[in-house]
């Protein structure tokens, strides 16, 4: 069977999945991302499927781009739909998460990876900085609604500002764990070429790109005179241009293109705060991360059924994998937030919905790809179940707790336009 014909088949199945199921979703306890793996290890499983024996330990290369790309759209969604202006007492809880729970939340994942599944330090470290960051694709059902829509409570704005910053701010972590497994085979000294140029230039080149390309953009945009601004042309796809040119151009100076996209999207904002093109940005952003997304869970899905990838899993991966999810990060998360005064049903949710996607595999297939670690099958099986993991608990939990907490706070859950919950859409 000609397999051209039979992707472009599948991609137009997808597609109109894309479209259709999260409005069927919506009110049910299961997720889109659970139908997209579902629907992906049914392909794999198929004779007619393009999928089939799909493994992403000999196809890398294609995993690192595919969840790169759906990784920085996602990024462009959630900076545009943050209402609220960057401060800090406004922005305390993301920088709680931040500064003292991201990096605790890696050395704990990183004890787990040495002591329970017996991994050498580099890789230990690559595993926890791969699954500290939240994921900003797969948490739509808990992260703000679209800009100026009111739809920004605490909670909301907390897990959204997080996953905007933490995917840039862990790939020191990252670097550090590529450093450590290059010396082990080199023995060359790494640590001020690693403090200097992977934690200091490239944080600082992201912040000072970003802000740079949203200025400019910004001015570009809503500033120019009437005719000729960018806002006038009412395209949505502009948001894409934004995106690729903000990642594109901070990666040729080697800063941290997430960092940038993020602050980017932020920068964008405050420009025109109140203007309503930034409406039609951020909806058709969302529509190319929902397809992005989409594609590459159906690819995981094919990658789960496909039964080599899964000989090595035992008992130790899946207490790892629990012990990460369920323990690690809501214990770390609640402590960061101690003396904030905010009510204690907020920290919890806050502290449970840390969502692990498609960044992790991001993270772990651009590591592998820098230098050899070992036991990467096994960090491959434990990224792989926690994310599998985090798509069921978190998308089967997330409407019920998501509505209770708004039943609480005496006001209505708000069906946000276009939007797909957390677990729905990862």
């Amino acid at each position: 069977m000609d397999g051209y014909v039979t992707t472009l088949t599948v991609l137009g199945i997808v597609i109109l999945f894309t479209a259709w199921l999260p409005m069927v979703l919506h009110r049910l306890p299961i997720s889109l991302p659970i139908i997209c793996i579902i629907f992906g290890a049914l392909l794999a499983w198929s004779p007619f499927s393009p999928l089939s024996n799909f493994n992403p330990l000999e196809n890398r290369y294609l995993t690192e781009r595919l969840t790169e790309l759906v990784v920085i759209v996602a990024l462009m969604g959630a900076g545009l739909k943050i209402d609220r202006p960057l401060s800090w007492r406004g922005w305390i809880v993301t920088w709680r998460l931040l500064g003292i729970a991201m990096p605790l939340t890696i050395a704990g994942v990183a004890l787990v990876g040495w002591g329970l599944l017996g991994l050498g330090v580099a890789s230990a470290l690559l595993l926890g900085a791969a699954l500290a960051p939240t994921d900003p694709v797969l948490a739509s059902d808990v992260q703000v609604g679209p800009p100026q829509s009111g739809e920004e409570d605490e909670v909301r704005f907390a897990l959204t500002s997080e996953a905007g910053l933490n995917d840039g701010l862990s790939f020191p972590f990252v670097y550090l764990a590529i450093a450590l497994a290059l010396t082990q085979t080199s023995g060359a000294p790494w640590f001020l070429d690693w403090a200097f140029v992977d934690v200091f230039w490239r944080l600082a080149a992201g912040v000072a790109a970003g802000w740079m390309t949203g200025r400019v953009l910004g001015f570009l945009t809503f500033q120019l005179p009437k005719k000729t601004q960018l806002s006038k042309t009412g395209d949505g796809f502009v948001a894409l241009g934004i995106t690729l040119l903000a990642y594109g151009a901070t990666e040729l100076i080697y800063g941290y293109g997430f960092v940038a996209v993020f602050v980017t999207a932020l920068t964008l904002r405050s420009i025109e705060r109140q203007d309503r093109y930034h409406e039609e940005l951020h909806a058709f952003v969302e529509q190319v991360e929902r397809l992005l997304m989409m594609i590459v869970l159906v690819c995981f899905g094919s990658a789960i059924a496909y039964g080599p990838l899964f000989k090595a899993l035992d008992w130790r991966i899946v207490l790892a994998a629990l012990v990460i999810l369920l323990i690690i990060r809501p214990l770390i998360s609640w402590i960061s937030l101690a003396g904030l005064g905010h009510p204690p049903e907020e920290k919890a949710v806050i502290s449970f919905f840390g969502i692990r996607g498609l960044g992790s595999l991001y993270y772990l297939a651009y590591a592998t790809g820098q230098a050899e670690f070992a036991g990467v099958n096994i960090l491959w099986l434990t990224i792989f179940l926690v994310i599998l993991m985090s798509i069921v608990v978190h998308g089967v939990a997330v409407t019920p707790i998501m509505r209770g907490l708004d039943r609480k706070r005496q006001r209505p859950t708000q069906l946000y336009r276009n939007a797909i919950p957390v677990s729905k859409v990862d």
